[in-house]
């Protein structure tokens, strides 16, 4: 579907760009609900989708109230994933997926996939998927994928590219995770 589409990384353009967050680091998710405060403070359109996320996280709420936010998370299975996906994550995955490609073709102007790139690593998201999001997206449209990893292929096609790397986290001396801040 996507053969005859181009997208051209580093093209001089102001608006449209993808955006690949990705990392061991905390900090993702927060990152991408940071542009969607601020697209929304500028009077932009967001939609804001949760893959592999159970749609509990503190900050739903308010993404939820916000002016111009559109916020989809079509599961409650937890993303921590021991002993590999369930059908239930594949199911969750693709209604995510099908909800990215139709706002990322509508007027929208900052179409966020949280956690993708780990649905892609789990398979969970066929590589031909996402590249397909990307080069058949608006124009206009800015997307923002993140997740713990990043395939070389989708560098490739990411305008920005941002790694957050953990160097010590407290959960790993025992403290769980804390809402409001991991969570």
């Amino acid at each position: 579907m996507y053969e005859n589409q181009k997208y051209e990384p580093g093209k001089r353009r102001r608006k449209g760009l993808v955006h690949s967050v990705f990392g061991t680091g905390p900090g993702k998710t927060s990152r991408a609900v940071g542009l969607a405060v601020r697209m929304v403070g500028a009077g932009g359109k967001v939609t804001f989708v949760q893959f592999m996320k159970s749609g509990d996280s503190a900050e739903v709420g308010v993404l939820k109230q916000l002016p111009g936010m559109q916020y989809l998370c079509p599961g409650t299975m937890p993303f921590i994933l021991p002993k590999g996906p369930k059908a239930e994550h594949y199911n969750h995955a693709q209604k995510a997926m099908a909800w990215s490609y139709e706002h990322s073709r509508n007027e929208c102007d900052l179409l966020i996939c949280d956690e993708i790139l780990d649905a892609l690593y789990f398979n969970l998201v066929k590589p031909d998927q996402l590249k397909e999001l990307i080069v058949g997206k608006r124009e206009e449209t800015e997307l923002v994928l993140t997740g713990a990893f990043l395939p070389q292929e989708v560098a490739a096609l990411s305008d920005y590219v941002t790694q957050l790397i953990q160097i010590k986290h407290p959960y790993y001396t025992g403290v769980d995770a804390r809402k409001g801040i991991e969570y």
